[in-house]
């Protein structure tokens, strides 16, 4: 609760005026009861004069109560948005400083249902609590006393309704609470399914496989219609219980509070009074049940949003002045396990590499080439040993420092939507139109911007679903290398390349950035074979290092991958 606890401050005027007018309601619905009261008097002692002065203030009253209302909802519903959006703000904030480790441990589609659904749960709290935080309470109070002042011999009716509906509410909110958590569980697997079915929907309908995909999400879908189906039945039972009850001491009191009558005829008129509070007694009690249904799941979001807030990156930079890195790397005695793998996925890897160099990393797939070529942009922090980026440990560099040094090309090509220009620019915020240009030109993307309406302010739809695969890649290629970063790592990414352009982006990559050390991961012997050294990786082990016909002689395992994708060329 105390992340909604430190927005208060920053609307406490709009909090303060919304409890003002919810204060006005509950006053202006308890004073209501006794003129009623009093107009009733007046009825039997045929007083026209002071019927028709108590009218007058029965519809002011109800006049302030209207507008009250009013007021209390829309700064109700101000701070309850303000502080939804700044709770979203904060969570995404929190959530762009994960390291890729804390992001596994909560999986995308988890974070964006916390970021969606569970702050939605939140303003719906908010909301409730400014709007019946103080009326339930003062109204439930004010209605009790006032009913036992009005009927003192009636008091013991109220207290015993009390008790029942109080039983009711602690039964049903037992049972709501393990639904909740529940449906908070299936929002998240519905949300991880739908999100898969539509990011490999060419796969799946490539392998017919949508009814499978179909039968797949109706289960948990059906799963979460049940559990809402089960929420639904315990409301349909608590409101009509409420009702009866409400209904049952309604009647006994007019029932008893007729035999009252028979001896003190002046009682009538605060028979109605009396059935008045009794009937807010009762509503104040069917608020505070549907206000703690809603804390309940909203206290269960909460939970969930405090597990993001509290979660420690578990990569942290220190606080040092900024300083330009060289392109060096070196690894001394690394070694690095993925979290819950039970063996090492990098054992005891030592290397240096001189600024300027080209390498190239070979391996069969799983050798820890990736893992490898991530703990040099500190994607990841290895568990034993270090790694160097111009001679300086990592654990002591400033995160920007890093950041402008080593610049990490991956596989999958992602663009985000906007244009061309906006993605490079992730690359370099400041990008002209000449170092766009000059970039494109090195990843060989001149030839298809070009060709473009826009060029370079061309559109990237969502998921860049407008380019082929090998456009993608020679764009992100682009933004690789237009901030001329000292380092330069290529995981495999041109492998949805034309062998031609492949050949022209390496050719371009030696002549353009000769003073980049470039790291160039790749299935292919022939990716790498003009690199300065070549290491080969076997297991998490660095077994040969070497240029391409040292490694002929020396390398079985670099021989046999050279052997067998010959073999396979011809």
């Amino acid at each position: 609760m105390d992340i909604v606890l430190k927005q208060v401050p920053k609307y406490w005027k709009s909090i303060v005026g919304s409890l003002i007018a919810v204060t006005l309601m509950v006053v202006s619905t308890l004073w209501q009861p006794k003129l009623l009261q009093d107009v009733i008097n007046a009825i039997m002692r045929n007083n026209q004069d002071q019927m028709l002065a108590l009218g007058v203030q029965l519809i002011v009253i109800a006049v302030i109560g209207l507008i009250a209302g009013v007021i209390n909802t829309i700064l109700a519903a101000r701070v309850a948005q303000s502080i939804g959006a700044d709770t979203r703000e904060m969570v995404y904030r929190k959530i762009e400083d994960f390291s890729f480790e804390n992001i596994e441990k909560f999986q995308a589609g988890n974070l964006v249902v916390r970021l969606t659904n569970d702050i939605n749960q939140v303003q719906n709290l908010v909301m409730t609590i400014l709007q019946s935080l103080i009326r339930v309470p003062f109204l439930f109070i004010g209605s009790f006393i006032l009913a036992i002042v009005t009927i003192p011999q009636l008091w013991w009716i109220i207290v015993v309704m009390v008790i029942v509906v109080g039983l009711v509410s602690a039964i049903a909110m037992g049972k709501m609470g393990k639904h909740f958590e529940k449906l908070q569980n299936l929002i998240d697997r519905l949300n991880q399914i739908a999100k898969e079915n539509l990011a490999g929907v060419r796969v799946v309908k490539s392998f017919n496989q949508e009814e499978n995909q179909k039968a797949k999400f109706n289960v948990v879908s059906d799963e979460f219609n049940q559990e809402n189906i089960s929420v639904g039945m315990i409301f349909s039972i608590i409101i009509p219980a409420f009702s009866m009850i409400g209904y049952a001491a309604l009647v006994l009191a007019i029932y008893l509070a007729g035999n009252i009558a028979q001896n003190n005829p002046e009682i009538v008129g605060a028979v109605a009074s009396f059935t008045n509070y009794l009937i807010q007694v009762v509503f104040a009690l069917v608020m505070a049940g549907m206000m703690m249904t809603f804390s309940a799941r909203a206290l269960v979001s909460l939970r969930r949003l405090h597990e993001v807030l509290d979660t420690k990156r578990t990569l942290v930079y220190k606080d040092v002045p900024e300083q330009n890195l060289t392109g060096t790397v070196e690894f001394q005695d690394v070694s690095f396990s993925y979290a819950g793998d039970d063996h090492p996925t990098l054992k005891d890897i030592s290397f240096q590499i001189k600024a300027g160099e080209m390498i190239g990393i070979v391996g069969a797939t799983g050798s820890g080439k990736s893992t490898l070529a991530q703990l040099i942009p500190r994607l990841y922090d290895p568990q034993k040993g270090a790694v160097r980026v111009g001679g300086v440990n990592l654990r002591d560099v400033n995160e920007k420092s890093l950041r402008k040094t080593v610049s990490f090309v991956l596989q999958r090509a992602i663009l985000f939507s906007g244009t061309i220009a906006d993605n490079l620019r992730h690359g370099k915020e400041d990008a002209t139109q000449a170092e766009m240009q000059r970039a494109a030109g090195i990843a060989q993307a001149t030839e298809f911007v070009d060709r473009l309406p826009n060029q370079y302010q061309a559109p990237v739809e969502e998921r860049s679903s407008n380019f082929s695969g090998g456009q993608k890649q020679r764009l992100s290629i682009a933004r690789g290398v237009i901030g001329k970063p000292p380092i330069l790592i290529m995981d495999d990414s041109t492998s949805a390349l034309d062998a031609n352009s492949e050949k022209l982006v390496q050719k371009a990559l030696h002549q353009d950035l000769k003073g980049t050390t470039t790291l160039i991961i790749a299935e292919k012997i022939s990716s790498v074979i003009h690199a300065d050294r070549i290491f080969v990786m076997d297991q998490g082990r660095l077994v040969g290092v070497g240029s391409h016909q040292e490694l002929l002689k020396t390398s079985a395992i670099y021989h046999e991958i050279y052997e067998t994708q010959r073999g396979r060329e011809e």
